[in-house]
């Protein structure tokens, strides 16, 4: 098996080095002090820097002004954006895109990808339903009026709508198909009422009452949806390697200088042995996210396998939920009363982490799954 990276591949993670070199962790009021959201926008000068970069359109055809890639090298570049809490809805954005590029009418490819490719056209998406335990799709209800659709329910914890251009709503026919509708945030009938992350930032609850969508922006593609929720699941794992690695760069230099009795703390074996676990961590979750990351491709491409690639996103989603809040608690751990100092990034990480694990959901829950999948096909 070859485990290497395309050279376009790694041309984006060396593009993606380059516009997140001058991010700052700490770029905006902290999470602990701040008592509600840390900022109004996201950054739009760092984004005005990765549509520069042409990171905006990397999973989007030339046609659509993209350069043509994959799930891979969107997590790639997310892996750099987790290092540095890059600030910006750019696994949202991007898993969007791929949605319409893949599914989507002519009409609503030409109205939302050009735009999207050059960073003038904000894209997210609504995935965590009315309370982030329900699927998504059954919080919002899609019916047929006058040749359009009609959308009602509620979305909750919407990453950046209020500086969104268009959401990615996942709803229900009420005949057991999931569909994916294309809203413009300004579209009558839709309200955002303010949410704040765990780490600081802005969330939204998105009711949807008698809101109209028309049919080519709407798709009603079988599996369109579940591709587009494992791609943001994906993705969320990449962000949380990214952050895990940063972390763990951060403890290691911190224990190699701070001293006790006369010696590096980093010397010392529980302090070697509780970080060698968190690396064992991390490789975990490099690995199961690579392979999640290349079964949604493969499916893309009609290849299949033992399991659907469902389960390999639950394998990824186990290992990053649990991997990234161990890496943490072991840094905080580890730091002492330092890693609590709100002028030290590590407590932004650690918000972050939070953040993220939550989105992931709890690991028991992936487990679950991955054990009726199991049982739904057997192996061998």
């Amino acid at each position: 098996m070859d485990f290497t990276f395309t050279e376009e591949q790694q041309a984006a993670v060396e593009a993606a080095k380059a516009v997140f070199a001058d991010v700052a962790p700490d770029g905006v009021p902290s999470p602990a002090l701040t008592p509600g959201a840390v900022a109004d926008d996201f950054d739009r000068p760092l984004w005005a820097r990765l549509a520069g970069s042409d990171l905006l359109g990397l999973v989007l055809a030339e046609e659509h002004g993209g350069a043509g890639l994959d799930a891979i090298a969107l997590c790639l570049v997310l892996r750099e954006a987790g290092r540095v809490l890059a600030r910006v809805p750019l696994l949202e954005h991007c898993a969007a895109a791929m949605a319409v590029q893949a599914h989507g009418s002519p009409e609503l490819a030409a109205a939302l990808l050009p735009g999207a490719a050059q960073g003038t056209l904000v894209l997210t998406a609504a995935a965590h339903g009315r309370s982030g335990h329900d699927p998504a799709e059954l919080a919002v209800t899609a019916r047929r009026e006058d040749g359009a659709w009609i959308l009602d329910g509620t979305q909750t914890a919407v990453p950046w709508a209020q500086n969104a251009d268009w959401i990615a709503v996942p709803a229900h026919t009420g005949e057991g198909d999931a569909v994916l509708a294309f809203v413009p945030r300004t579209a009558e009938g839709l309200a955002l009422a303010e949410q704040v992350s765990t780490s600081g930032e802005r969330l939204a609850e998105l009711a949807l009452d008698g809101v109209r969508v028309e049919s080519a922006h709407l798709i009603d593609t079988p599996g369109a949806w579940e591709r587009l929720r494992q791609l943001l699941a994906t993705g969320t794992c990449a962000l949380a390697l990214g952050l895990g690695e940063s972390v763990l760069t951060m403890t290691g230099q911190y224990t190699g200088k701070r001293e006790q009795f006369g010696f590096p703390v980093a010397t010392f074996q529980a302090v070697a042995v509780q970080a060698a676990d968190r690396y064992i961590d991390l490789r975990a979750m490099e690995v199961t996210l690579w392979q999640a990351a290349w079964r949604l491709d493969a499916a893309t491409a009609g290849a299949g396998g033992p399991l659907p690639s469902s389960g390999d996103v639950a394998v990824a989603k186990i290992w990053a939920s649990e991997g990234v809040r161990r890496v943490v608690q072991t840094a905080q751990h580890l730091h002492g009363g330092f890693g609590a100092d709100t002028d030290y990034p590590l407590h932004r990480y650690h918000a972050w982490a939070k953040q993220l694990e939550l989105q992931l959901g709890p690991a028991a829950a992936h487990e679950e799954a991955l054990g009726d999948l199991l049982a739904a096909h057997p192996l061998g």
